[in-house]
Protein backbone atom coordinates (compact mmCIF):
# COMPACT_ATOMS: atom_id res chain seq x y z
CA UNK A 1 0.00 0.00 0.00
CA UNK A 2 2.68 2.20 0.92
CA UNK A 3 4.49 1.91 -2.88
CA UNK A 4 0.86 2.47 -4.48
CA UNK A 5 1.31 6.03 -2.00
CA UNK A 6 4.46 6.94 -3.18
CA UNK A 7 3.82 5.73 -6.86
CA UNK A 8 0.60 7.74 -7.30
CA UNK A 9 2.57 10.40 -5.64
CA UNK A 10 5.40 10.26 -7.76
CA UNK A 11 3.47 10.39 -11.29
CA UNK A 12 1.10 13.00 -10.01
CA UNK A 13 3.79 15.06 -8.08
CA UNK A 14 3.29 18.17 -11.25
CA UNK A 15 -0.30 18.96 -9.55
CA UNK A 16 1.60 19.70 -6.57
CA UNK A 17 0.93 23.27 -7.39
CA UNK A 18 -2.45 22.93 -7.81
CA UNK A 19 -5.48 22.81 -4.87
CA UNK A 20 -4.24 19.61 -3.38
CA UNK A 21 -0.77 17.60 -2.46
CA UNK A 22 -0.20 14.91 -5.27
CA UNK A 23 0.17 12.85 -1.53
CA UNK A 24 -3.83 13.26 -1.23
CA UNK A 25 -4.31 11.41 -4.88
CA UNK A 26 -2.57 8.58 -3.27
CA UNK A 27 -4.23 8.24 -0.30
CA UNK A 28 -7.52 8.84 -2.03
CA UNK A 29 -6.73 5.65 -4.14
CA UNK A 30 -6.04 3.89 -0.84
CA UNK A 31 -8.79 4.27 0.92
CA UNK A 32 -10.77 3.34 -2.34
CA UNK A 33 -8.70 0.25 -2.29
CA UNK A 34 -9.25 -0.41 0.98
CA UNK A 35 -13.09 -0.31 0.69
CA UNK A 36 -13.04 -2.76 -2.59
CA UNK A 37 -10.68 -5.31 -0.63
CA UNK A 38 -13.31 -4.94 2.43
CA UNK A 39 -16.25 -5.06 0.42
CA UNK A 40 -14.79 -8.42 -0.68
CA UNK A 41 -13.79 -10.14 2.22
CA UNK A 42 -16.93 -8.90 4.07
CA UNK A 43 -19.16 -10.61 1.85
CA UNK A 44 -16.80 -14.25 2.32
CA UNK A 45 -16.98 -13.84 5.61
CA UNK A 46 -20.57 -13.69 5.13
CA UNK A 47 -20.29 -16.90 2.71
CA UNK A 48 -17.97 -18.97 4.33
CA UNK A 49 -20.68 -18.18 7.97
CA UNK A 50 -23.54 -19.73 6.26
CA UNK A 51 -22.52 -21.32 3.22
CA UNK A 52 -19.25 -22.79 4.56
CA UNK A 53 -17.23 -21.48 1.69
CA UNK A 54 -13.33 -21.19 2.27
CA UNK A 55 -10.65 -18.81 1.60
CA UNK A 56 -7.86 -20.36 -0.36
CA UNK A 57 -5.54 -18.93 -2.88
CA UNK A 58 -7.97 -18.55 -5.42
CA UNK A 59 -9.19 -16.08 -3.52
CA UNK A 60 -6.26 -14.52 -2.40
CA UNK A 61 -5.52 -14.02 -6.44
CA UNK A 62 -9.14 -12.67 -6.44
CA UNK A 63 -8.03 -9.91 -4.60
CA UNK A 64 -4.61 -9.43 -5.82
CA UNK A 65 -6.65 -8.65 -9.43
CA UNK A 66 -9.00 -6.31 -7.58
CA UNK A 67 -6.75 -4.65 -6.29
CA UNK A 68 -5.20 -3.77 -9.56
CA UNK A 69 -8.47 -3.15 -11.53
CA UNK A 70 -9.41 -0.97 -8.97
CA UNK A 71 -6.59 1.25 -8.58
CA UNK A 72 -6.39 1.49 -12.67
CA UNK A 73 -10.07 2.55 -12.76
CA UNK A 74 -9.01 5.23 -10.23
CA UNK A 75 -5.96 6.13 -11.79
CA UNK A 76 -7.88 6.71 -15.24
CA UNK A 77 -10.26 9.04 -13.17
CA UNK A 78 -7.53 11.10 -11.77
CA UNK A 79 -5.14 11.48 -14.33
CA UNK A 80 -8.44 13.08 -16.53
CA UNK A 81 -8.43 15.62 -13.18
CA UNK A 82 -4.65 16.39 -13.43
CA UNK A 83 -5.63 17.13 -17.22
CA UNK A 84 -8.11 19.45 -16.01
CA UNK A 85 -6.32 21.18 -13.66
CA UNK A 86 -3.73 22.02 -16.67
CA UNK A 87 -6.20 23.91 -18.06
CA UNK A 88 -8.37 25.05 -15.18
CA UNK A 89 -10.16 28.29 -17.36
CA UNK A 90 -11.65 29.70 -14.06
CA UNK A 91 -12.91 26.36 -13.03
CA UNK A 92 -13.15 25.30 -9.20
CA UNK A 93 -12.03 22.30 -8.12
CA UNK A 94 -14.98 20.76 -7.89
CA UNK A 95 -15.99 21.74 -11.47
CA UNK A 96 -13.00 20.20 -12.49
CA UNK A 97 -13.57 16.74 -10.49
CA UNK A 98 -16.76 16.43 -11.63
CA UNK A 99 -16.07 17.23 -15.15
CA UNK A 100 -13.23 14.65 -14.58
CA UNK A 101 -15.86 11.73 -13.03
CA UNK A 102 -18.44 12.58 -16.11
CA UNK A 103 -15.64 12.31 -18.88
CA UNK A 104 -14.74 8.82 -17.45
CA UNK A 105 -17.93 7.79 -16.17
CA UNK A 106 -18.58 6.07 -19.86
CA UNK A 107 -15.72 4.65 -19.98
CA UNK A 108 -15.59 2.98 -16.75
CA UNK A 109 -18.84 1.53 -16.86
CA UNK A 110 -18.10 0.01 -20.31
CA UNK A 111 -14.98 -1.86 -19.04
CA UNK A 112 -16.56 -3.04 -16.09
CA UNK A 113 -19.62 -4.25 -17.80
CA UNK A 114 -17.38 -5.65 -20.53
CA UNK A 115 -15.28 -7.70 -17.40
CA UNK A 116 -18.42 -8.71 -15.97
CA UNK A 117 -20.03 -10.71 -18.98
CA UNK A 118 -17.01 -12.85 -18.59
CA UNK A 119 -16.88 -13.13 -15.85
CA UNK A 120 -20.80 -13.89 -15.62
CA UNK A 121 -20.03 -16.52 -18.76
CA UNK A 122 -17.02 -17.98 -16.28
CA UNK A 123 -19.14 -18.28 -13.13
CA UNK A 124 -22.32 -19.71 -14.81
CA UNK A 125 -20.38 -22.12 -17.61
CA UNK A 126 -16.99 -22.88 -15.71
CA UNK A 127 -15.83 -25.21 -13.29
CA UNK A 128 -17.06 -25.38 -9.77
CA UNK A 129 -13.40 -24.85 -8.61
CA UNK A 130 -13.35 -21.16 -10.11
CA UNK A 131 -17.07 -20.51 -8.94
CA UNK A 132 -15.95 -18.44 -5.83
CA UNK A 133 -12.70 -17.14 -7.76
CA UNK A 134 -15.02 -15.88 -10.50
CA UNK A 135 -17.38 -14.47 -8.07
CA UNK A 136 -14.83 -12.75 -5.83
CA UNK A 137 -14.16 -10.91 -8.97
CA UNK A 138 -17.63 -9.86 -9.69
CA UNK A 139 -17.98 -8.34 -6.43
CA UNK A 140 -14.48 -7.08 -6.29
CA UNK A 141 -14.87 -5.56 -9.88
CA UNK A 142 -18.47 -3.67 -8.74
CA UNK A 143 -17.45 -2.11 -5.87
CA UNK A 144 -13.72 -1.08 -7.67
CA UNK A 145 -15.94 0.99 -10.33
CA UNK A 146 -18.03 2.28 -7.45
CA UNK A 147 -15.22 3.41 -5.34
CA UNK A 148 -13.05 4.40 -8.52
CA UNK A 149 -16.63 6.88 -9.01
CA UNK A 150 -18.51 7.60 -5.32
CA UNK A 151 -15.26 7.07 -2.94
CA UNK A 152 -11.67 8.38 -4.29
CA UNK A 153 -12.64 11.16 -6.51
CA UNK A 154 -14.36 12.58 -3.68
CA UNK A 155 -11.71 12.24 -1.24
CA UNK A 156 -9.46 14.80 -3.59
CA UNK A 157 -12.40 17.73 -2.37
CA UNK A 158 -12.57 16.65 0.82
CA UNK A 159 -8.74 16.94 1.07
CA UNK A 160 -8.48 19.89 -0.43
CA UNK A 161 -11.38 21.06 2.26
CA UNK A 162 -9.55 19.64 5.44
CA UNK A 163 -5.90 21.26 4.10
CA UNK A 164 -7.48 24.15 3.41
CA UNK A 165 -7.76 24.92 7.58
Amino acid sequence: LIAIILYISYAFRKVTNGPVPSWVFGIGAIVALIHDILVVVGVFVILGKFAGVQIDSLFVTALLTILGFSVHDTIVVYDRVREGLKDRAKKTFKEIVNESINTTLARSLNTSISTLLVLLALYLFGGASIQYFVLALIIGIISGTYSSIFIASPLLLLGQRLLKR
